[in-house]
């Protein structure tokens, strides 16, 4: 079963969930847990949004080398950029097993088994999917641990019920109950998946090293 909590606070439709704040003109000035903010201001005192996102995949790769660990991704809004990130790095292949960029319902079913039940009942922006692209992906690429995103960037594709911005990420780790957690992240396309793809990071050196 997947854990509510993971240290993180978890509702089943974003309501009460963390937010993320973030301006059209300022891509990365996120309201995310402090714990990431003082990581990145160790790591970068001064910094751009793209250096900021590259020391956190650095951060990933270290903690992985050091435990032994291949990561798997599972990703939908942010389009492969998890990937890209962690696979700019050298030697990455020692740590990275392999990701999958699963857009559309039938990539969903064909690339990581998202069964289409799940999809009809839930859509594919819920726990649900994000719970079975994580799984999925660990199967899939035989990892031990696996980070999975699916949201809605926008500017279109909001619901009443789950507006632009909303976001929910999925960690899991062989042997270990399964994370995930709602996010509604603002401001415009880039810097949603921006966010995303920061979060979804930071939440797997966490899971290795908490």
């Amino acid at each position: 079963p997947a854990s509510e909590r993971c240290g993180r606070r978890h509702t089943e439709a974003c309501g009460g969930g963390r937010r993320a704040v973030v301006g059209e003109d300022d891509a990365f000035g996120v309201q995310l847990d402090l714990s990431l903010h003082a990581f990145l201001e160790m790591s970068l005192p001064q910094s751009s949004p793209d250096d900021e996102l590259h020391a956190l995949a650095l951060s990933v790769a270290d903690v992985l080398h050091e435990h032994g660990q291949m990561l798997a991704t599972a990703e939908s809004c942010t389009g492969g950029w998890i990937a890209k990130l962690l696979t700019d790095i050298p030697g990455s292949s020692a740590w990275f097993a392999g990701a999958a960029v699963a857009y559309g319902y039938a990539a969903k079913k064909a690339l990581l088994g998202i069964a289409s039940a799940t999809l009809e009942r839930y859509g594919a922006v819920s726990r649900e999917c994000a719970l079975e692209m994580g799984s999925g992906a660990l199967s899939r690429f035989d990892a031990a641990v696996a980070v999975a995103v699916t949201g809605i960037a926008g500017p279109t594709g909001g619901m009443p019920d789950k507006p632009v911005g909303t976001v929910w990420i999925a960690w899991q780790q062989r042997g270990h109950e399964a994370c995930v957690e709602c996010f509604r992240f603002e401001g415009n396309r880039d810097a949603v998946r921006r966010q995303a793809v920061a979060v979804a990071l930071d939440g797997v050196r966490k899971i290795l090293t908490e």
